[in-house]
């Protein structure tokens, strides 16, 4: 096929709803990572909430966010995209404007009939109910509004669109915290999503394909699902084990904020440390494409496992010397791991699922996200405070979460081994 007729076919193989879908959850990117960049260094720094306190409630929040969709993605197919992403926007929107009023004179009526954690814990899960259901509402969207041709880049440049909405948000959010406040960066993500609720409901239209390409899935059948997938202990063992790369993923958003704050640079702005942490997606916006590449001949299996080793030595890298030098080569050692896995990831649990049940078991590939992070939440606060504050060498925090990291290696290891479907050869 000649490169005109390659690119007539990208050309019209997109519904102005891929575009619209697309851009708009490009822009909800950039505000949840432009809150999650300062999260954790607002809930210690802002409302004085304990280490632990701090974990807890962004694990929580992580998981209701990743492991909602698997329910809230039938709302999208009962109501229609159009109706669901603007709902999404509007919840998001409300959410991050709560968030950053917490301190506001006008909530101190809630402020004196909750306490702050029961608040703000309220609060997260109300914005979490955006972000979980604009995923399954962008990605049926490019199944839908993209030709059989077109659909693999569909997904292509619905990745690269999610990464530079992870890249942007950290280094937007750092200029609104230097120029305007803490506070004023959940308002600003308030507001980057409540635009995206205009946009949507004045330049989306339903995929025209949306009524025969797609099936309407209940909440029964979704739950119904759930228990298809829970029964299959092999393939729930594997996500299971997995998690334990997400674990040390969210460490660089639970954990490195206040570590860097605190025992390593404390001069160092607030606005500083989210630009830090903008390293990950930028290294994945410029070298992914090369990455891939390189490792394309690599088993998916190995590929997969020298991504979590890399996430191992990437914790074992900030624990190496106190230097803010140190925290970005980690980060971009954990990002040569996670472009070198995060490809084959899919790949491979296709693989696992039984033959014909690839979709279903495919919808909750992401759950690893959900457990990752949530036990990332659950035990960062605790290595934080017991590390830094007990036995003063915060720096071993890091060897616990390369501890998890290099275990998930070498379960991931013997899962391959032993439990994987014959359907499957180890190492593929």
């Amino acid at each position: 096929m000649s490169l005109g007729s390659r690119f007539e076919k990208v050309r019209t193989g997109f519904q102005t709803a891929f575009w619209v879908a697309n851009s708009s959850e490009m822009f909800e990117r950039l505000a949840f990572y432009a809150q999650q960049a300062f999260l954790a260094l607002f809930l210690t720094g802002q409302l004085k909430l304990s280490d632990v306190a701090t974990g807890q409630l962004m694990g929580w929040f992580g998981l209701t966010v990743y492991a909602l969709p698997v329910l809230v993605g039938s709302l999208a197919d009962r109501f229609g995209f159009r109706r669901a992403l603007a709902f999404a926007y509007l919840i998001a929107g409300i959410g991050y404007f709560l968030l950053g009023s917490v301190s506001a004179p006008w909530m101190a009526p809630v402020r004196a009939a909750l306490p702050m954690y029961w608040l703000v814990l309220v609060i997260l899960l109300i914005t979490a109910l955006g972000p979980a259901l604009v995923k399954p509402c962008v990605v049926g969207t490019v199944a839908v509004s993209s030709t059989e041709e077109v659909r693999s880049i569909g997904y292509s440049i619905y990745y690269t669109l999610v990464n530079v909405g992870g890249a942007l948000g950290p280094l937007v959010g750092s200029a609104v915290v230097a120029a305007f406040g803490m506070e004023n960066n959940f308002r600003f993500a308030a507001l980057a999503v409540f635009a995206m609720v205009f946009v949507v409901l004045f330049f989306f239209r339903e995929p025209a394909k949306a009524p025969t390409a797609r099936s309407v899935t209940s909440v029964r059948q979704a739950l119904a699902n759930t228990v298809l997938v829970l029964r299959n202990w092999r393939f729930v063992l594997f996500l299971l084990i997995f998690s334990g790369y997400w674990v040390t993923f969210y460490a660089f958003w639970v954990v490195m904020p206040t570590y860097i704050h605190r025992y390593v640079a404390p001069a160092m702005s607030d606005a500083g440390i989210g630009r830090l942490l903008s390293i990950d997606a930028l290294m994945i916006i410029f070298f992914q494409v090369l990455i891939s590449h390189l490792t394309r001949r690599i088993a998916s299996f190995r590929a997969m496992t020298i991504g979590v080793v890399l996430a191992a030595l990437s914790m074992l890298t900030v624990s190496a010397h106190r230097s803010v030098w140190m925290a970005a080569a980690a980060l971009v050692v954990f990002s040569l791991g996670e472009m070198t896995q995060a490809p084959r990831f899919y790949e491979y649990v296709s693989r696992l699922a039984p033959e014909g049940q690839q979709g279903v078991f495919m919808g909750y590939a992401f759950l690893p996200i959900a457990v990752g992070y949530f036990v990332s939440g659950q035990i960062g606060g605790h290595l934080l405070h017991y590390y830094g504050e007990v036995v003063k060498r915060p720096g071993q925090l890091w060897w616990v979460l390369a501890a998890i990291g290099a275990l998930t290696a070498v379960l991931m290891a013997l899962y391959n081994r032993l439990f994987v479907p014959a359907t499957v050869a180890p190492s593929d």
